[in-house]
Parts: structure tokens; C-alpha cells; sequence
């Protein structure tokens, strides 16, 4: 793509304005159109670009009918009509995931999945810098990728990669790309969890080494890949493959039949965390890395806020902040992950924003594992009605209500888990609301 021509950027989010910025520096002529009339940085942009044309209030297809290339951010679905209007004109549909891959020098780590990706990139990351590698952590977790450019001391880039960024995805060659696992989640976006995974496998297009979940087929990158594959397991690990081994009672992290690391020393409690780990082991290997370092980063890391974090213990009962179990698949993997390690049961509390979620998965693990249920938000009826008369369901009309209605429930030896399998927006910002919003109430308690 060459500088003439006129850029449309799509959404004024964190993604729009970091795109708007990289084109500044780059002298490339823009315009930036939102569906919102009062989009989050909209003073910023015009502060930063008083002079740039800016549309809001609707995809403008005045402005779009002059586009040379559109930079879509990754919250506006290329279903849209006007998007796909333009894609049946010819014209290029790009996120800011490309616009890095045309650009970047340093070698990428690639990772997405539907759970766990944003704590598995992390831990990348820190395994990285471990090795002594100069490493940039970022792009659907934290920092925007294309304000990630401005060092340029950086030997490796860590990226956490969602579905809708891999949409528009097509120069990146990752030195490693894994697919962590798939659940369905955003079908209110994808027809069916065939197109959800397609657009999840565009990750494995060509990179050089491949990472895959053995225990979820829907991962695999394919008979078709013919470069080097590992894959991780929470079964016996088999040639080229990271896994659980028991010797002498003990159960320990492994690749092949090389024992690693006892699960006693990791920090979080679950099987859930123990495929997290794996899965940083299998990449980190995949890459090159030697394995101490990559276990002394395991040793001491303590997992990321709003992900299965321990708020408190209090009375003998242990409560956990897991708001950022959006889907079912996440919430799943907390109920599986927390229960089986512990003595008593799980009060959930969950509910919020369904996104046309099927919750019917979570009913069998809830019997084995919790105690009640504790629903808010928008899809507590929903839930409920698939939770039927297996589990005690009760209701509450705030997150300070749902508390208090599980502090009654909870008897020593129970955890408390907020893992609520929806998104946060009926009732809180974001998830990090929401999760703030829990642990704060839960450190009041009397």
C-alpha cells in the first residue's frame, strides 16, 4: 500500500486512535468514522487532529465511497453493510494487526483462544524477559500493537490476538502461533462455531511453529502443516508433547517423559492453570527457550487480576475473583479447575450479558462442584431456567446483594467464585468493573 490514497479508520476506541496515531507518523492521509455520536476518545482526536475529517454518528457511506483502504477496529463486524459494501467494491479491509505485520522486524509469539489467552500471554511474556530476551507484551491485552513499534531495542513481541483481530489478519508470520482453546463465544457476532473457529485457525497461516490444546480437536492446526508442531495435555504426555506425570504420588508438569515441575509449586490452584502452564511451556520451548528459566517464572507468578484471583479468606471461606470469565468455556474452566481442588463446595455467582450464549454445558459441573448459585444481571432468568432444580438457585439485584447472599450460604471449607459466564455490561463499565466492584464489597465484609 502506498502513502497515496485515503485511509478510512472505523471505530474510536483504544485500536481507532492508536491507528490514527501510527498513519500521523507515518504521513499517511486519514479520516476516522464512528456508529457513535460521542465516541470514548473523541477529545483526544480532536485535540491530537483538529484538522482530520471525522464522521460520527453512523458508518458514512460518503466517506467510505473515497477509501483507498479501510482500517476496521476490531468492534465493528465486517457483516455490517456498508463494511461489506466496500469489500464487494475492492477495497482492502484491514485491522491494526496487519498494519504491525506489514511493519514489524522482530519475531512475533502469537496467541488467541477463547479463554486464558490474556494469562497465558502474560506468562509468555515474563518467561521472555526471564531468558533475558528484550520483550514487548500487548495487542488485544494491554498496549495496542502499533504503539508497541516505538521501541527499537525489541528482539521479541508477545501478542494476544482475538478473533476479530485475526479476521483481518493476513501478513502476520508469527514465530510461534498456538490456539489455547475454543469454546463457542460471540455467537451475537459469528452465524455458527464453524466461522468462529475459522477465524481463530487464520493464526496458524504462516507461522513456524505451531502449539495446539491435544484435548480440544478444534484447535489442531491440521495434517496440511508441515512445519513443527508441540501440543499440551492434561493427560500422560507423548512425543512432542507437554503434559501431567504422576510419580510417587506426586503429580508433575512434563514434556514427554521428562519431569519439570511439581504442580505443589505453583501458585494457583487448579487444572485449569496447570494447561495454562503447559501450554507457556510448550511455546516458550517452541521458541527455544531452555526450561529453567521458563520454571522459575512459574514458581512465583501469581496469575492476572479478575482471573481466578484470591481476594480474601475470610471465616474459613475462600472467595475468588474470576470477572473476567465472560463465556461459558471460561466459566467452566474455573468451576472444573477450582473445584476439584478444593475441600468444600463453590457458591457461583454468575449472570450478566448472555450474549445468545448456550449455558446448558455448565449444569453437570455445577452439580459435581456447587453448592448455589447466585445470579444477577440480564441473563439470571435465563440461567436459571437452564440450571433448573439441579442446583439451589437464588437471585440478588446487586453485586453487594449477591455478596451477602453467598456469605450466608458459604460454610467453612466452601469458596466463593465469581466467574458470572456473561459480559459485565448491564450493570458495570467492563469486567474490571465489575471485578473491582466484587472484591471491594468481599473486603468489607464484617
Amino acid at each position: 500500500m502506498t502513502k497515496e490514497g485515503l485511509n478510512v479508520i472505523v471505530g474510536l476506541g483504544v485500536t481507532g486512535l492508536s491507528c490514527a496515531q501510527y498513519l500521523a507518523r507515518q504521513a499517511i492521509p486519514f479520516a476516522l468514522i464512528d456508529t457513535r455520536s460521542f465516541p470514548p476518545h473523541l477529545a483526544e482526536f480532536k485535540r491530537l487532529f483538529p484538522d482530520v475529517p471525522l464522521s460520527l454518528g453512523c458508518l458514512d457511506n460518503v466517506v467510505l465511497n473515497k477509501a483507498s483502504r479501510i482500517i476496521i477496529s476490531p468492534g465493528i463486524s465486517l457483516q455490517e453493510h456498508p463494511i461489506r459494501r466496500q469489500f464487494a467494491r475492492g477495497v482492502p479491509i484491514i485491522g491494526d494487526i496487519e498494519l504491525f505485520a506489514q511493519t514489524v522486524q522482530a519475531p512475533v509469539i502469537a496467541i488467541t483462544g477463547t479463554n486464558a489467552k490474556s494469562t497465558v500471554t502474560t506468562l509468555v511474556g515474563e518467561m521472555a524477559a526471564a531468558a533475558g530476551v528484550k520483550v514487548q507484551v500487548g495487542g488485544n491485552l494491554g498496549t495496542p500493537v502499533l504503539d508497541l513499534l516505538s521501541a527499537t531495542d525489541t528482539e521479541l513481541f508477545v501478542l494476544e490476538l482475538s478473533s476479530f483481530q485475526l479476521e483481518t489478519t493476513f501478513s502476520l508470520k508469527p514465530a510461534v502461533a498456538t490456539i489455547l482453546n475454543i469454546t463457542p463465544d460471540h455467537m451475537d457476532r459469528y452465524n455458527t462455531l464453524e466461522d468462529y473457529c475459522k477465524a481463530k485457525q487464520h493464526i496458524y497461516s504462516n507461522c513456524h511453529v505451531a502449539v495446539f490444546n491435544k484435548d480440544d480437536p478444534l484447535t489442531d492446526c491440521g495434517e496440511q502443516f508441515h512445519h513443527h508442531k508441540f501440543s499440551f495435555t492434561l493427560n500422560e504426555p507423548k512425543a512432542q508433547e507437554f503434559g501431567l506425570l504422576k510419580k510417587n504420588k506426586e503429580t508433575y508438569l512434563a514434556f514427554e517423559n521428562q519431569l519439570l515441575l511439581s504442580v505443589r509449586e505453583l501458585p494457583i490452584l487448579g487444572r485449569h492453570y496447570q494447561a495454562n502452564a503447559l501450554a507457556a511451556l510448550a511455546i516458550g520451548h517452541g521458541y527455544g527457550w531452555s526450561f529453567e528459566p521458563m520454571l522459575q517464572t512459574l514458581r512465583y507468578f501469581k496469575g492476572l487480576p479478575h482471573r481466578c484471583q484470591l481476594v480474601r479468606e475470610h471465616h474459613g471461606v475462600r472467595w475468588y475473583n474470576d470477572s473476567k470469565g465472560t463465556n461459558v468455556g471460561a466459566t467452566l474452566a474455573a468451576i472444573e479447575g477450582l473445584g476439584s481442588a478444593i475441600e468444600g463446595k463453590l457458591i457461583l455467582i454468575a449472570g450478566g450479558v448472555g450474549k445468545n450464549a448456550d449455558f446448558s454445558p455448565l449444569v453437570v459441573p455445577m452439580e459435581k462442584y456447587v453448592r448455589s448459585v447466585v445470579l444477577i444481571g440480564e441473563a439470571a432468568l435465563v440461567l436459571s431456567a437452564v440450571v433448573g432444580d439441579r442446583v439451589e438457585v437464588n437471585f440478588a439485584k446487586s453485586m453487594e446483594e449477591a455478596v451477602a447472599v453467598a456469605n450466608k450460604i458459604a460454610i467453612q471449607g466452601d469458596s466463593v467464585l465469581l466467574s458470572p459466564a456473561c459480559a459485565s455490561l448491564d450493570m458495570f463499565n467492563n469486567f474490571e468493573h465489575r471485578g473491582q466492584v466484587f472484591t471491594q464489597v468481599v473486603q468489607e465484609l464484617a
